[in-house]
């Protein structure tokens, strides 16, 4: 059943159920839905929620997937909003309908047909895809790893190349079991960690015949002068000699000009062996943004936003987090960081409470409160900002147990804000004391 069916209440539409969204859809459902006084509809291509940041353990095996997703229906029934599968791929502004495209099942048979959605309120809170910037061979021959299904593919990808090697009955071929991860963003960096950790786990649980630190290189290209390059110099360096403790290859000022199924060519001239390979450099909104009935968009096609996280072409018309160019005081847009999608659904909840009084909308400010890059296993490293930390020392770095604990306690918040205290204390209690009775990465 669409929107218009259901009833004459406020009608709010949210497209993209990633961090921003889901949790925008939850906080109105608590504070509109159940109340009546909204309708609220998500919509998403997908059935399930998986956090962002965590796909690069997905992808290693070191975090099964099917454990932590969360039915995007269920919590619709819990939080009082509605779910619907599909995928956004137009817009009628002058009627206030979005419509989403067939959905297909895994023979390319229409299960669930063409829909339209009215709206008083729409977001969009898409995310953001990698940009492969037009380089040759790259969507032929490399992984990605945006959205779950990517990452459950790669690590299928990565047992199947292990046990082949497992298996072979001749030498292996130079770069078989190479790989080689092209952008040293914080996806790059925390991904190059786990999959150190998990090859040597493969070949701790059976998978005789390989030695990790004898026919696995793994190496890191970035195009800039140093990993991190958005982060403090001080930050970069330690996660720089993490890496080279590790013995992961790290190459700057390396630009990829051209990706083969055997490896990486770069400007300079080198190749990089690697049959295993991840692009993981820069990111762009999602192409049909750039195509929908006239809104105003970017070059990596993000939508254009006032501070108020209205759209500059229609006031009934919000974008959030990676796939929204919101700008700030010093000229300069808001990163496309977890913080800030959290932090701009926070206030567009107020906002929209707003709207329904008729009362104007609140202007979004970001605030930093720092990085934090996790090493898998092995140790984190962050600086910290805000409150009182800005106030006297503009940052701080922190490394090792502590930093460790504050990128685990960024998940919590997210649950938190999705399942409220109790049920996020019960489930932390039950990881913890199931944890040993399971291997630390997904082997199947």
């Amino acid at each position: 059943m669409s929107n218009p069916e259901r009833s004459k209440r406020h009608q709010i539409v949210i497209v993209g159920g990633g961090a921003g969204g889901l949790e925008l859809a939850t906080k109105l459902g608590d504070k509109l839905g159940r109340k009546q006084q909204a309708d609220i509809t998500l919509i998403d291509a997908a059935l399930t929620h998986l956090w962002k940041p965590l796909l690069h353990e997905v992808a290693a095996g070191t975090m099964n997937s099917y454990e932590d997703e969360l039915s995007y229906l269920a919590q619709a029934h819990w939080h009082h909003f509605y779910f619907r599968l599909g995928r956004v791929g137009d817009l009628d502004r002058e009627r206030r309908v979005v419509s989403t495209e067939p959905t297909l099942d895994e023979d390319g048979n229409v299960f669930i047909p063409s829909r339209e959605f009215h709206y008083d309120t729409l977001v969009f809170a898409v995310g953001s895809e990698t940009n492969d910037f037009g380089v040759e061979g790259v969507r032929e021959h490399c992984h990605f790893i945006d959205r779950r299904n990517q990452a459950d593919a790669f690590h299928q990808h990565l047992l199947r190349c292990f046990y082949k090697a497992h298996t072979r009955t001749t030498d292996l071929r130079p770069g078989q079991l190479g790989i080689a991860i092209a952008g040293a963003g914080a996806t790059g960096v925390e991904l190059a960690a786990e999959l150190h950790d998990a090859t040597h786990q493969l070949a701790t649980f059976g998978l005789d015949g390989v030695n990790p630190d004898e026919d696995i290189q793994i190496s890191i290209l970035e195009a800039a002068e140093r990993v991190l390059p958005a982060l403090p110099e001080r930050l970069t360096d330690q996660v720089t000699n993490q890496l080279h403790k590790l013995g992961v290859d790290v190459l700057t000022s390396e630009r990829i000009v051209k990706a083969t199924a055997e490896g990486f060519h770069t400007e300079s001239g080198h190749f990089i062996p690697a049959e295993i390979k991840v692009w993981a450099a820069g990111i762009k909104a999602p192409q049909f943004l750039a195509e929908i009935d006239g809104l105003e968009t970017n070059r990596v096609n993000q939508l254009a936003v006032e501070r108020t996280l209205q759209t500059t072409r229609d006031e009934n018309i919000f974008a959030i987090g990676d796939c929204a160019a919101c700008p700030q005081d010093d000229g300069e847009f808001v990163p496309p960081r977890a913080q800030a999608a959290h932090q701009q659904a926070a206030t567009l909840v107020k906002t929209i409470r707003r709207r329904l009084q008729n009362e104007p909308p609140l202007k979004y400010t970001y605030v930093d409160y720092g990085s934090l890059i996790n090493l898998s296993r092995y140790t984190a490293v962050g600086n910290l900002m805000g409150g009182i930390t800005r106030k006297w020392t503009g940052s701080v770095v922190i490394e090792g147990l502590m930093a460790r604990l504050m990128y685990f306690s960024l998940y919590k918040m997210h649950q938190l804000a999705l399942h409220g205290a109790a049920r996020v204390i019960m489930t932390t209690i039950a990881n913890v004391l199931t944890r040993r009775a399971k291997p630390r990465m997904k082997l199947h």
